[in-house]
């Protein structure tokens, strides 16, 4: 059983709940800027037809009831009349308690791990997902919670990984081109195309802002070695936060500097947080990549080692093989990262024998907005 009454001369709607004796409030310039009538906002696509400016300065709720389950809500000096579902009211109420905005804190939709995902990481079959929606969408489910997902049976054939990005994205061009080559090179310009191992790192922190998504695909591997790791930053962030405070609020309040200059005509460089946290402290990003980072000077002196204290122990955690989920790509194979959240790493590999993986850079924009369609689709 729902009421509403008005109160603050008309500033302020108050949603009543009977049943569970609880009160949501709402302002009546938030109620009015929100509202879903077709004179504020386009049927068509959602998007607001009118300012806040073209909103009175004087508004006042005149007067308010509810009607089967919406609330009727009448504005002055507009006159006008607009309704909204209780229901919709509900789910946008920022009149809330208990909220947690303590540093660090994760969207309850990710999903942290370690080791013990290994056998049980989100996995399905690249032909499935390239012609049936609801195995995508349920893959898809598995890379917004976990950050990362792998794909088998693919075709062997180049540029197999754009069939993938084009179900639910674009492609990010870069230097490297719309997709590059992960194989040994004479003189690379990366040490990504050469067979050493690689520490666990995220890609391009360099860039501003970096490509949210990197899918590595298999072609061809019979070479000794080389094995894929990837780690939870997020989970390792987490562990070192409540390891020590001081080293989280230190990597998360200074930024490090990232520089690449490997080719010619290019010199890429950014200013960012090792940790990157929303204004309210959410945890959204890491940035770790031991290969490019430059000289750290944004950083002040009685700092400087509390700093590398942190960065080091960060490293430490990341490196522990208790955190890491190890696999083989064999070809027709591939795998997908949040590069904002997953660390990839790759063992060292033989000479003998030959490695060749194409790999190419997407955003989540698209990621998410695909899952969300087939999401509603589905859940309907």
């Amino acid at each position: 059983m729902y009421e509403v009454t008005v109160q603050n001369d008309g500033q302020i709607l108050n949603l009543i709940d009977r049943k569970e004796n609880l009160i949501r409030r709402f302002h009546a310039f938030w109620l009015r800027d929100n509202s879903i009538d077709s004179d504020t906002r386009s049927i068509q696509n959602g998007q607001k037809l009118i300012t806040l400016e073209e909103i009175p300065k004087d508004l006042k709720i005149i007067s308010a009831k509810v009607v089967g389950d919406k609330a009727e809500i009448f504005f002055g000096p507009e006159k006008k009349s607009i309704d909204f579902e209780i229901n919709w009211l509900l789910e946008q109420s920022y009149d809330k308690e208990g909220k947690n905005f303590s540093k660090g804190w994760i969207d309850e939709k990710i999903i942290l791990w370690d080791h013990k995902i290994e056998s049980n990481f989100p996995t399905s079959s690249f032909k499935k997902i390239i012609s049936d929606d609801k195995e995508l969408w349920k893959w898809l489910e598995g890379v917004v919670r976990y950050g990362f997902g792998k794909l088998i049976e693919g075709p062997l054939e180049e540029g197999a990984l754009f069939k993938l990005v084009d179900r639910f994205g674009f492609i990010r061009e870069t230097n490297y081109g719309r997709h590059f080559e992960v194989k040994n090179k004479v003189n690379p310009s990366n040490l990504a195309f050469t067979g050493k191992g690689l520490q666990a790192h995220t890609d391009n922190p360099y860039r501003d802002p970096v490509p949210t998504l990197q899918i590595l695909y298999c072609l061809e591997n019979s070479a000794s070695g080389g094995d894929n790791m990837v780690v939870d930053g997020f989970n390792a962030i987490e562990k070192l936060q409540k390891e020590n405070s001081e080293w989280f609020d230190t990597l998360s309040s200074y930024c490090a500097k990232f520089e690449f200059s490997g080719e010619k005509n290019v010199q890429l460089s950014s200013r960012r947080p090792m940790i990157e946290l929303n204004p309210d402290g959410e945890l959204i990003s890491i940035r770790f990549n031991n290969r490019s980072t430059s000289t750290i000077t944004d950083v002040p002196f009685e700092k400087m080692k509390t700093y590398y204290d942190a960065y080091r122990r960060l490293g430490e955690i990341i490196n522990d093989e208790a955190m890491e989920v190890k696999f083989r790509l064999d070809p027709g194979e591939c795998f997908i990262v949040d590069n904002t959240r997953v660390l990839h790493a790759r063992k060292s590999y033989s000479s003998s024998g030959n490695r060749w993986l194409q790999g190419c850079y997407s955003d989540k924009d698209g990621l998410i907005s695909r899952y969300q369609v087939l999401s509603k689709r589905f859940n309907e």
